[in-house]
């Protein structure tokens, strides 16, 4: 079973679902993006990968329509950013970042947290859920492997629970983008290992959204991810599909360290030299 129910008119989709043209954000005499090209198709799973301050959640940020951008076009899902309704726009996009954690308030029940996310609020009020809304939102949680927990609060998961409930939250609305903010963060090794695991099943998934997933450390890019962009001091340092951006060379460019990239399989994984 997919994670993700088919799309009812795929025709109507467009294939890029992100166009960033000379893209920068300033913040005072900060340039936190900077001349920045980048386009994603819908078919296709990035992994952005970047140092501290590299502008990797600035950009998740603009690709979410949570920001505009001081320089360039910003083209999502076919719509321009500055010409379109930001507010029609979000529901077809699917966000999960440490902020939006923070903001699930702790006695809300699991279920409410996914099912809520029809109507793009955090804390179930008087919205009403129809059996399909509440049957989305058991199947999302049984395919993160945390079905059981639906009726536990949000305040009583573990960080790895948290981190799989709102992965459901974010495809309820089955958007068209899901965009993944260091969702492995904080995770100890058998969590990340799982989490790592189930994005893998979900990129796999040919009824998928575009994925596009922000991580320090090339240990967490799932097998099935192909392209990655790597980035430092807001600027690209090279995009492309995965075998040919992941690279000692690259890496070593990127983080400003004499790295070595080692393979196993799907998995990649890097040490200093």
């Amino acid at each position: 079973m997919g994670l993700v129910s088919e799309p009812t008119q795929p025709s109507e989709l467009d294939d890029l679902v992100v166009r960033m043209a000379g893209v920068g954000v300033r913040r005072g005499t900060n340039d936190l993006l900077a001349g920045l090209d980048w386009t994603v198709e819908l078919d296709e799973r990035w992994v952005v990968l970047g140092p501290n301050g590299a502008g990797k959640t600035t950009l998740l940020r603009l690709a979410a329509a949570e920001l505009h951008p001081t320089t360039g076009e910003v083209d999502l899902l076919g719509e321009r950013i500055g010409r379109v309704n930001i507010f029609d726009l979000r529901p077809r996009i699917g966000f999960t970042s440490a902020a939006i954690a923070q903001r699930v308030p702790g006695d809300e029940l699991v279920k409410d947290v996914v099912v809520s996310a029809g109507y793009a609020v955090l804390g179930r009020w008087r919205e009403e859920y129809d059996t399909l809304d509440t049957a989305r939102a058991t199947e999302l949680l049984d395919a993160m492997g945390i079905g059981h927990l639906a009726e536990r609060t949000f305040g009583t998961l573990s960080e790895g629970e948290r981190k799989r409930a709102l992965i459901a939250r974010s495809l309820m609305t089955d958007p068209e983008m899901l965009l993944l903010d260091e969702p492995a963060a904080g995770l100890d090794l058998g969590g990340r290992e799982d989490l790592v695991a189930r994005l893998s099943d979900l990129a796999l998934d040919a009824e998928a959204p575009a994925l596009v997933l922000v991580t320090h450390h090339v240990e967490e890019i799932p097998p099935g991810f192909t392209h990655a962009l790597l980035l430092r001091d807001g600027r690209a340092v090279v995009s492309g599909l995965v075998d040919d951006v992941i690279t000692s060379e690259n890496l070593s460019k990127t983080f400003d360290q004499d790295l070595v990239l080692e393979r196993s399989g799907d998995r990649f994984f890097a040490r200093r030299r």
